[in-house]
């Protein structure tokens, strides 16, 4: 394969599935590793943050993605779509340990911009697979979580002193 192939494969293996296509299965396991981070991600910094902002949004992540994980593994089944339990990318996983890493006022911002970019990444996802998806149950799901996502988008970018 010449150069110039490979480098634009690469590059097509790192865009979001849903740019460029998924199966069922693959969705489901996308939106479940980051509904798993989201939680994880959440349930850490709610441990020690002193923030009200970030604790009332992280306190709404918690909530409103297990929400999500149970309606993806509800039209999942639906759909007869098999999934195993969610599991974390080695990225989702490293934001994590940098979290863990991070203290204080420092930790709420990594936070912060982590939530910006995870959830721009769902939005990607959940857009795609309600547009493009081929499972009826899983684009009904997907459609729901879409707003859901946006609204979180908008707190994110509105959200006060956390933005960088």
């Amino acid at each position: 394969m010449p150069k110039t192939s490979l480098i634009i494969a690469s590059l097509f293996a790192a865009l979001p599935i849903a740019a460029h296509g998924q199966t069922s299965s693959a969705y489901v396991a996308t939106a479940g590793a980051s509904d798993l981070f989201e939680r994880t991600s959440s349930n850490l910094v709610l441990r020690t943050t002193k923030d009200t902002k970030i604790r009332s949004f992280a306190t709404m992540m918690v909530r409103d993605h297990a929400k999500s994980t149970a309606m993806v593994k509800a039209a999942a089944a639906k759909a007869g779509v098999k999934a195993a339990p969610p599991q974390m990318t080695a990225d989702q996983k490293s934001k994590i340990a940098a979290l863990t890493a991070a203290n204080g006022k420092a930790r709420d911002q990594l936070y912060w911009q982590q939530q910006k970019a995870a959830h721009r990444e769902a939005l990607t996802l959940h857009q795609g697979y309600a547009s493009n998806g081929s499972a009826k149950p899983l684009k009904a799901a997907a459609a729901q979580i879409v707003p859901v996502v946006q609204h979180h988008i908008e707190m994110l970018d509105h959200g006060g002193t956390h933005r960088n």
